[in-house]
């Protein structure tokens, strides 16, 4: 079943419990995706990975603002915002435990031969394709900064 798919499932659901939360995050996803279409020109269809990479887009934009929100002070719209990334998760492929992803960045550094921090984008760059979705950029850097001298 594609993200679509499941979206327009979720969203009837969530009319008929009546709530609204969930409804307006599908809402919010569903309205990206379309917009993707439109960019991408009517007539075409999502692949998986597009569809994914929206996913994440919108994560990540949630994930920021409640960064921002958290430095304002502004408890009303981090315990919004969080509870949209709750919704937003149930969407996403499971999560790489830490001891994964490190196991992913060591094959990669030694993969691209990195020794040094100088390297960190090489790696970076090769690690993001294979955990697309199941990592956050953030995670990522973190292990490859832990990985490299």
């Amino acid at each position: 079943m594609s993200l679509l798919e499941r979206l327009n499932q979720d969203m009837k659901q969530a009319m008929k419990e009546k709530n609204k939360d969930k409804l307006t995050v599908i809402r919010m996803v569903k309205a990206s995706l379309q917009n993707e279409v439109i960019n991408l020109g009517n007539n075409v269809t999502l692949s998986a990975d597009q569809e994914l990479t929206i996913l994440t887009r919108e994560v990540k934009q949630r994930k920021d603002s409640l960064l921002e929100f958290e430095k304002a002070g502004r408890q009303d719209l981090v315990d919004k915002i969080k509870q949209e990334l709750l919704i937003l998760e149930e969407y996403l492929p499971q999560q790489l435990s830490e001891d994964e992803l490190l196991e992913i960045v060591k094959v990669t550094i030694s993969e691209v031969g990195a020794t040094t921090k100088a390297d960190m984008g090489k790696v970076m760059s090769a690690v993001m394709p294979k955990v697309k979705g199941q990592a956050d950029g953030s995670s990522v850097k973190n292990a490859v900064a832990s990985l490299l001298k």
